[in-house]
This record gives C-alpha cells, structure tokens and sequence, in this order.
C-alpha cells in the first residue's frame, strides 16, 4: 500500500475525467505532477504540484486550476479536507480511517512492507569493492564496501535481479610488485635476513603469512630460479591468499558477492576479450589511429604524441579521445576496463553500477562515454563516488595500522566496535560527502548515536511485547489476536504521526532504489525511532496512552498492533543496510 502512488493516480484520474467534462483540456500530460509529505506535517498528510505542474499547459491560472482539481479530490474516499496553499499547492488531509488502512496492511505484510507488489525483475549488476588484491581492506573500501551491498540490498527489495560482482585487478604492474614484496617475505620465511623493505615494495606484515605459504608450499626451490620463473607462481599465490583475506574481512561485515571477475582473464582465456573488444568498436567506426593534442594546462597521463589507437570517446560526451594501446603495443587499462563492461553487457545487464572511491572520480566521463559506445546506447553506467573517511577517536585523527605499514585496516575497525555501527553510520552520510567516523561516539548509548538510537527503538518494541506477555499471557505470540486488533481506537496525534511516518516507507524505498541512494533508508530510520521515542515518552507522561493497560485489553491490543508494524519497518530498514534489528540492547 503506497497512498503517495494511490493518490497519484486518482490524481490522473481526476484530471482525465475533467478534460471529458470539458472542463480542462483533453491528454494533459501528469508526469510531472507529484504527490508528496507536505513539507509542514501541520499542513495536512499529502501534498501535490498538479496545479503548478499542468497551469502552462491547461492554459489556467494555477490557482484557480488548483480550485477545480481541489474540488474534485475533496469528493475522494478517504479525504477529510483540502486546502490550497500559496500559488497553488494542494494540501490534503487525510481521515483517519487511512491511517488504521495503512497500519493493517502492514500487519499483513510484516517485512514485505514496502516492497513493490508486482516486481519487474530488471538484471542489475552492482560492482562495489574491487579493491587491489595487494593488502588488507582499508577503512576507505569499508565505505564503499558497506555503500555497494546496501544498495545491492535496496534494489533488491525494490524488486531488481541484483547480481553483486567483484572485479579482481590481478593484472598490471601492481600485482608483479605484490609478488616481489611477497617473495621478500619468502626468503624471510626461509631464514634470511631481508632488513629494512626496499622503497616501491609493500612493506606491511600481512605479507608475512604468504612468504611461510610459499616457504611451506615450495621450500627452497625458488631461490635460484629467475624472476620470469618465479613472479608467475608467486604472483598467483599472493593473489590468491590477498582475496581469501579480503573475502573475510568482507564477511565480518556481512557482506558476500555473487561473481568474483578477474581482469586477467579478459586476455588470457581461450578469446582475447580486449582485443575482440577493441576490433568490434573498430567496424563500427568508433576506433580509429591517429594524434592527440597536447593537453592544454595540467600534463595529461594518457597522453603521448604520437601516432595510436584511439576510441572516439568525444562522440559519446567525454572531453577527448582515449588511447587504447601503449607505445609497446600493450592494452591501456582503459581498454581492459571497456571489454569489463562490454561483458557485462553480454552477461544481460543494461544497468550497470560501479562504486568507485573518490580518486577516481577523472575517470567517470570516459567510461561512461564506453558504456554508451560498446552497447549501442542501450547500456547505462551509473557511477557511485565514495569520499574519504576520516577516522577519529574523541575528535582526533586515529594513527595508521601497523598491521598494514600505511593506514588503518577495515578489520581493525569492525574489532574494535562492531559491524552494525560501522554499516550503519558509513550509510548514515550521502555517499558522496567526507564521512568523519568517530570511534568512541558510534558506541555510545545516546540519541547523539544514531544506529544506537534506531537499535533501541527495535528492541524497544520487543520490550512492549514482553511485558504484554506479562499482562495478557500468550499476547506476543497471538497473530490472529494482533490481525483483528481494533485500529480505529488508535486516534492520539502522536500515535497517527507515527502511521504517517509509516506510511512513508513504501515512497522512500521507491525513491532512494530509483536515485541509487541506500542513505534515505538510514535518515529514515531515525526519523521513525524519534517519532516512536516519543510516543513511548507520552506514555510515562500520560498513562491512559501506555502500550499495555492492564484494565483495557482491547486499547491494549491496537496499541500493540502499531508496536508490531513499527517494529516490522524498522527490521525491513535495518534489514536493507544490513545491520541487526536487536531483541535487546546490551
């Protein structure tokens, strides 16, 4: 039950039958007319554009456009009053009999609350994480790790067929430097003195448990063989061992991908994927060979005056054409990440997601300008930008790991306090904002600590019930008892404001999966648990508002069918950024 969409279409409906009657114009478009929360609760349950949205067109001043549209929706089941505002908002109130609706549906529903009633289905591929298998996660992956699986989760939930993907970076230069700093650890392993770590080589002692699996594994058999006979097998086993430590740290938090895509085997399996790539772009006429200007201002990394091998990336927006081969005939990283994306392609995604750190943010336009190219425009590439987070504890920056030599680790984090804080408030900040992460506030016991705050609303909620078991023996686990619970007794503002929060929830899943943005569901959230707080808090003040009254079952019974579907959205929420919806707080 989405009373936003309900009305939304009564809303066409009303506007159809008024260009029958004559009194407007025939086959005015609606798509721009919207129904909303009004931005003052004061002002009603709904709010609608339609009068702005259609004035132009219906060739009427908007508000008397909005007098007529007005009239009509006052006449609507369901409708207590309208109002219009300003130059020509419509401000509608509800009867309360919608709100006692809202709240049986949701007993109904439980945690499907929310969910689209008929999904589509859409193949999505979100591709989060993809850190360099060349060391331990750092807090940084942790963001778009916990940014990546959320959405994966919210889209999911708005009915998508998500697959959640892993792109392996297990060629180029940085893993052949993994290996010489692996084989260093080797040798170690084996009894030498290595001394201080060689500048260029990863210095962090994670390196150490793969020198004693080589050792282990080879003894001393690669000690005399040349670099070209040892970095392969090295190179692999570092890899190797890398990924299974990410895939841990990743499980700590909860989180487990669908496909794991090596890059290496782009150009190393039985086809050259780059390179079929690259000659299908060329029949198409979007490579060609020739000269790049010299960048004007700041020296261009791709750029190299000569002759090469470009993709007509200007065509599809990006600023300047792109190189797809280096002096020495091997592929640019470009051209590997294009063959990436045209497999996904081939794979059945038309909707591609990539979750990108915020260095990375140069890169955006040409691969969109790709994405557009390799799939005939049919393909579309959004790309989710990850700020930094700065790591603090009592307000001062947080010193770097040795475990890892250069930065504090993501598993560091996760021990020291917890996965759901560290889903929660990575999520609680728009993904492309700088994220200051304190350690010692996410686990206070505060409103100020927002994951605590929403945590204790759910177990809250779990209280109720125990002490209803108290009174009314069997009451928390009496279904039918909840399902034919009277509602309508349900009539206190603050009882109603917490159902018009409710009845947001199925809007707010809609709009945060379309805008790719799981941190609505956070905000969300919290908003919930305060309105809930708060009806807890009139309670104490006024006990004929409690929850559980001993001497009146049936207001007993209502009040705990509304505990029951507060508690059903907080779950279904906490559930899509995948943090635990709690019994109790300890």
């Amino acid at each position: 039950m989405n009373i936003f969409d309900d009305f939304q279409r009564r809303l066409a409906a009303i506007i159809a039958r008024l260009g029958e009657q004559g009194a407007l114009p025939q086959g005015l478009d609606t798509a721009k007319v919207v129904v909303e929360p009004p931005r003052d609760p004061s002002h009603g349950d709904l709010a609608t554009n339609a009068a702005l949205a259609l004035a132009k067109e219906a060739r009427s001043n908007p508000r008397a456009l909005a007098q007529l549209i007005s009239a009509e929706l006052a006449r609507e089941p369901g409708v207590a009053s309208t109002e219009i505002a300003g130059p020509g908002f419509i401000n509608i109130r509800l009867d309360a009999s919608v709100h006692h609706e809202v709240v049986r549906v949701i007993l109904r529903l439980g945690k499907h609350f929310g969910r689209p009633a008929h999904p589509k289905g859409e193949p999505v591929n979100v591709e989060y994480v993809s850190a360099n298998p060349t060391g331990p996660l750092h807090v940084g992956h942790g963001r778009g790790a916990v940014f990546g699986d959320a959405l994966a989760n919210l889209l999911d939930f708005a009915g998508a067929a998500v697959t959640r993907e892993y792109y392996i970076n297990d060629a180029g230069a940085q893993v052949d430097v993994l290996a010489r700093s692996a084989y260093l650890r080797y040798r170690e392993a084996l009894g030498e003195e290595i001394g201080t770590i060689p500048e260029g080589l990863y210095p962090g002692d994670y390196l150490k448990p793969v020198g004693e699996a080589l050792a282990a594994r080879h003894g001393r058999a690669l000690l005399d063989a040349p670099e070209a006979e040892w970095l392969p097998v090295v190179r692999q086993t570092a890899i190797d061992l890398m990924m299974e430590m990410i895939r841990v740290d990743l499980a700590a938090l909860d989180i487990r991908h669908d496909v794991f895509f090596s890059e290496r085997s782009l150009a190393s399996g039985p086809v050259d994927q780059i390179r079929a790539t690259i000659d299908d772009m060329r029949a198409r006429d979007l490579v060609y060979e020739g000269r790049l200007p010299p960048p004007k201002g700041a020296p261009v990394e791709d750029w190299e005056d000569r002759e090469q091998t470009l993709f007509r990336a200007t065509a599809f927006g990006d600023d300047v054409d792109r190189p797809l081969l280096k002096s020495d005939g091997s592929y640019t990283y470009f051209a590997s990440d294009i063959a990436y994306h045209a497999s996904k392609y081939a794979r059945g995604f038309k909707t591609m997601i990539d979750v990108w750190g915020a260095d990375h943010g140069g890169y955006v336009k040409r691969m969109s300008a790709a994405v557009k190219a390799v799939t005939g425009g049919e393909g579309e590439l959004d790309v989710k930008l990850c700020q930094l987070v700065r790591l603090l504890r009592h307000g001062e920056p947080v010193k770097m790991s040795k475990r890892s030599g250069e930065f504090v680790t993501l598993r560091d984090v996760i021990d020291e306090v917890g996965r759901d804080p560290v889903r929660f408030m990575m999520l609680y900040r728009k993904n492309d904002a700088t994220l200051d992460f304190d350690l010692a506030k996410v686990i206070e016991q505060s409103k100020e600590n927002p994951v605590f705050y929403v945590q204790y609303a759910h177990a809250r909620c779990r209280s109720v019930f125990r002490q209803a078991e108290q009174v009314f023996p069997g009451a928390s686990e009496n279904r039918g008892a909840l399902l034919n619970a009277d509602v309508s007794l349900l009539k206190d503002e603050a009882e109603l404001d917490v159902i018009r929060r409710l009845s947001q929830f199925p809007r707010i899943v809609e709009a945060s999966a379309a805008a790719h943005e799981p941190h609505r569901i956070a905000f969300f959230l919290y908003e919930l648990a305060s309105d809930f707080h708060g009806l807890w808090n009139r309670g104490k003040e006024a006990p004929h508002l409690r929850f559980v009254i001993e001497t009146d079952r049936n207001s007993s019974s209502a009040r705990l069918a509304l505990v029951d579907v507060v508690m059903s959205v907080l779950a279904a929420g906490l559930g899509i950024l995948g943090v635990t919806a709690p019994d109790e707080m300890r």
